[in-house]
């Protein structure tokens, strides 16, 4: 989730995604317009001798919603700080904290296995909810009634911070309570199935929130439904599938360069559209003197007009910033590498920068299908000697 940046601490980037910008005003909105009721909620629950009435007006309201807002999203934002310096603290890294439509998200560049850590760091953020709520509430405690918007901000805010901390804490995966969830079950279990235990849980939360947000008409419960079964869905499939390709590198799935088409940089364009039909490929890195110098598409074909396609040649159009992997690397490492750049495919050279294959979702994909029927690493990749058919199998993906 990107957004823009507007600080930084602890070296971490802060950023701000759009939806955070639509969302602010109108939580401002709604505690406005609530303002008396919940002014009433602080004088039952915290007994805080509110004055409905003078918190009342024609600017008043909105700004205490406004500020309740802003202390709302501060406290978010420290709840995210909370995960992510215990993960720093065990060695994570973190891309950013990101505020958005349904609250923070802090973007680990790797998810802890070990179930300790975990544990540690899915508690540190409601542990930092619960703190935040109690500073407030001492705020609150010494803010005489008089003073009663500054009362109302600060009872509002430790209230809130604290129900949040104990929603968080659900068993619903991927929130706080679902990793704490999955840590314990990863006790005795391997990451992967304590991963898709969690998210079956969380999944079966995401429909009972979904059914008190329609019976209820409360389209951030709706929401954050949606969100929850979307990414606990999103996180089981990518933990089984790193789980599935432990140990699988790009030389064990690419398609080797004696298998590879490739074209020269002067074949024109008209030809290499035959050749896309002949051959049923939609993309091909272009050689020269046994190096890769682009990559070109039935895309970047398709912007040259059909008159004009033997005029044209491949250097005219193929891409010339490629991303390229080695053939040691990790397959997942090279499947999240072709999702940052949204690319189908990667030449795969050596350090001398020499082609040796090519690596295609595809080729990633039907892997994974393969691995998952049961065959294993060592049965597929690493077959006895004589046997050759796993590798010409592997060839003809």
């Amino acid at each position: 989730m990107r957004g823009i940046q507007v600080g930084s601490a602890f070296g971490i980037p802060v950023r701000l995604h759009w939806s955070f910008l639509l969302i602010l005003p109108v939580f401002a909105f709604i505690i406005g317009l609530d303002i008396a009721m919940l002014a009433e909620v602080l004088n039952d629950v915290l007994g805080a001798g509110l004055d409905p009435a003078a918190l009342e007006g024609e600017v008043l309201p909105w700004a205490l919603g406004l500020a309740a807002a802003l202390g709302l999203f501060t406290g978010v934002l420290l709840h995210e700080f909370g995960h992510s310096l215990v993960a720093m603290r065990y060695g994570y890294d973190i891309d950013s904290i990101t505020l958005w439509l349904l609250g923070g998200l802090a973007s680990f560049t790797e998810m802890p296995e070990n179930w300790r850590q975990e544990f540690w760091i899915a508690v540190a953020g409601p542990i930092v909810s619960v703190g935040v709520g109690l500073v407030c509430y001492a705020g609150f405690l010494l803010t005489p009634v008089a003073i009663a918007p500054v009362r109302f901000v600060l009872g509002y805010l430790a209230l809130l911070n604290v129900v949040l901390a104990v929603f968080n804490m659900l068993p619903a995966f991927p929130m706080d309570g679902g990793r704490v969830l999955r840590a314990l079950l990863a006790r005795n279990r391997p990451h992967a199935r304590a991963t898709q235990l969690a998210a079956e849980v969380g999944k079966v939360f995401a429909f009972l929130l979904g059914a008190v947000g329609l019976l209820s008409l409360n389209i951030v419960l709706i929401l954050l439904a949606f969100f929850i079964y979307i990414a606990a869905s999103g996180e089981a499939q990518q933990t089984v599938m790193k789980a599935t390709f432990e140990g699988v590198t790009v030389r064990d799935v690419m398609t080797t360069r004696v298998d590879l088409h490739v074209v020269n940089p002067e074949t024109t364009v008209a030809t290499l559209i035959e050749r896309m039909f002949r051959e049923r490929h939609t993309g091909y890195p272009v050689v020269e003197n046994g190096a890769v110098v682009g990559m070109v598409t039935l895309d970047d074909a398709r912007d040259v007009r059909p008159e004009e396609r033997e005029a044209f040649l491949v250097d005219d159009v193929m891409s010339t910033d490629i991303v390229t992997i080695s053939p040691g690397a990790d397959a997942m490492e090279t499947l999240q590498t072709l999702r940052e750049h949204d690319i189908g495919r990667l030449p795969v050279v050596t350090e001398d920068g020499d082609l040796v294959g090519l690596v295609s979702r595809t080729d990633l994909m039907t892997a994974f299908d393969v691995l998952q029927s049961g065959g294993g690493v060592d049965s597929i990749f690493r077959s006895p000697p004589g046997r050759d058919d796993a590798v010409t199998n592997r060839r003809s993906w």
